[in-house]
């Protein structure tokens, strides 16, 4: 990484210490191999846990849009605890012999490289699936097909690669998971931390809803001083095209619940802390003081921990059809007095 600064190179170097360090503890493979000014990267994929036979999984998704490194970075941290934990936390072992952790930290490595939001062909892996918003969207916010010189862009030749290869290991997941929950970590909305689940193209109610406010509820009870989140469908704020996380809901190949949220951390609060921050263009993304830095590593272990013992309690594999129902007419209630 000689060729890159240190800063954007950071995250793609401590995956792969992550790695060497610690290396016969999971199984990883590459999903898709890349160049960029001669540097070799790759889309990387860490699992930990039961493989042989269907068990619950949680995904950890970071570095989706380059830019906002902080996403990476929180997950990288959580995964290395785990990794240093294992040894002799007998707890964790007993899970990983039930559960499924899969972890994707780094989806955009060509865009960390070069400090942006997009990839390599200048587009928003966000905007990217083959999914369109049936309202209209927030002019290029909501994703555009006018120029890749404008940020937002959709792309015109389908989906990315960086893209396709995340569906499809989602989709992996799926036929071997009784239930999948994925926490994709971005940073850049509003000055509260945010957890959207779908809807992101239409105001409809998501039909994994119930599960969600199922989880909420748990969450709300067991952890009642971490209740910082502003959990809602992401269509209460903007709606978008080409989100991933709403393709795969549409798309999810079974009928085992499909859960993906999207943690968006408030960069606007560190931003307000730190005006200084506006002169830097990733400090609008990421916290720039280190111990605003190190508060945000460990701010939402909490959540994370919270979603693996979830799993290891089978919380959605224990939800019956009629309790579902009831949950799904009580979300849709909460959400809508909500808005």
């Amino acid at each position: 990484m000689g060729k890159f600064s240190f800063e954007h190179s950071f995250e793609i170097d401590t995956l792969k210490r992550l790695i060497a360090h610690h290396q016969g503890k999971f199984r990883h493979q590459s999903l898709l191999d890349l160049h960029y000014r001669g540097e070799s990267l790759s889309v990387t994929a860490i699992e930990l846990g039961l493989q042989d036979k269907p068990c619950p999984t949680v995904l950890f998704v970071g570095g989706v849009h380059g830019v906002e490194r902080i996403g990476a970075q929180v997950v990288l941290s959580f995964l290395g605890s785990l990794l240093n934990r294992l040894p002799w936390d007998r707890h964790l072992q007993a899970l990983l012999k039930e559960v499924r952790l899969s972890f994707v930290p780094v989806a955009n490595p060509v865009g960390f490289l070069q400090g942006s939001r997009s990839n390599g062909n200048h587009v928003d892996l966000m905007r990217n699936a083959p999914i369109d918003a049936e309202e209209k969207v927030t002019f290029l916010v909501g994703g555009h097909r006018l120029t890749n010189k404008l940020p937002w862009y959709r792309g015109k030749n389908g989906m990315e690669t960086e893209t396709k290869v995340l569906v499809d290991y989602v989709h992996e997941l799926q036929k071997t998971s009784t239930s999948v929950t994925a926490l994709d970590a971005h940073s850049g909305f509003g000055l509260a931390d945010h957890i959207w689940f779908p809807y992101a193209h239409t105001k409809k109610p998501f039909e994994g809803m119930g599960y969600i406010y199922h989880l909420k509820q748990l969450f709300d009870r067991g952890y009642p001083h971490h209740g910082h989140y502003k959990i809602a469908p992401q269509s209460h704020y903007y709606q978008t095209h080409g989100d991933i996380w709403d393709y795969l809901a549409k798309a999810n190949p079974s009928d085992r619940p499909f859960i993906p949220l999207t943690l968006e951390m408030g960069s606007w609060a560190w931003v307000k802390k730190n005006p200084r921050q506006i002169f830097n263009f990733s400090g609008y993304f990421n916290p720039q003081k280190t111990h605003r830095h190190h508060r945000i590593l460990r701010r939402h272990v909490v959540l994370m921990q919270f979603l693996i013992e979830a799993a290891y309690a089978n919380v959605l594999e224990n939800i019956d059809t009629e309790q579902l129902g009831r949950l799904q007419v009580d979300a849709e209630r909460h959400w809508a007095r909500n808005r």
